[in-house]
């Protein structure tokens, strides 16, 4: 969610972020030939707390990403380094490395970044300067 609201902040591309489970309750309503879709694909190790529960997030994770391919969107991948399978299915892989599952959202959230920067400078935004963002919210 923090990569699409980015995105939005300095590109002014509307986005939004979903859980893997819940694509199928409305955003794939929305899947054409023209919707980008970036998914987060890593193996978020676990280690000795639960081994296959990593295995099975990937798996559906994997899973979507091949329904969203049949309703003709376009899939970015996040992947870790090395992952070979994520390649099959998607039409760019962003690579980041591998990590436990506690530091994983660091290397997705550099490379959402980066994503959202690149964009709004190939669409000539004004990266340091996005319009209407308040440097500070209030509560009143």
């Amino acid at each position: 969610m923090e990569g699409a609201l980015k995105l939005k902040e300095i590109s002014y591309i509307h986005a939004e972020g979903y859980a893997a489970g819940e694509l199928k309750h409305g955003p794939f309503a929305l899947l054409t030939e023209d919707t980008p879709v970036i998914a987060i694909l890593t193996h978020q190790t676990l280690g000795k707390f639960d081994q296959n529960a990593s295995l099975n997030i990937y798996e559906k994770t994997l899973g979507n990403v091949k329904e969203i391919k049949a309703r003709g969107a376009t899939v970015i991948a996040i992947a870790e380094e090395g992952d070979e399978e994520v390649e099959k299915y998607v039409d760019e892989v962003i690579r980041v490395p591998g990590t436990s599952a506690i530091f994983s959202p660091i290397p997705n959230t550099v490379a959402l970044h980066l994503l959202a920067y690149w964009t709004a400078k190939a669409r000539g935004c004004e990266i340091d300067k996005p319009r209407n963002l308040a440097k500070s919210v209030t509560v009143e």
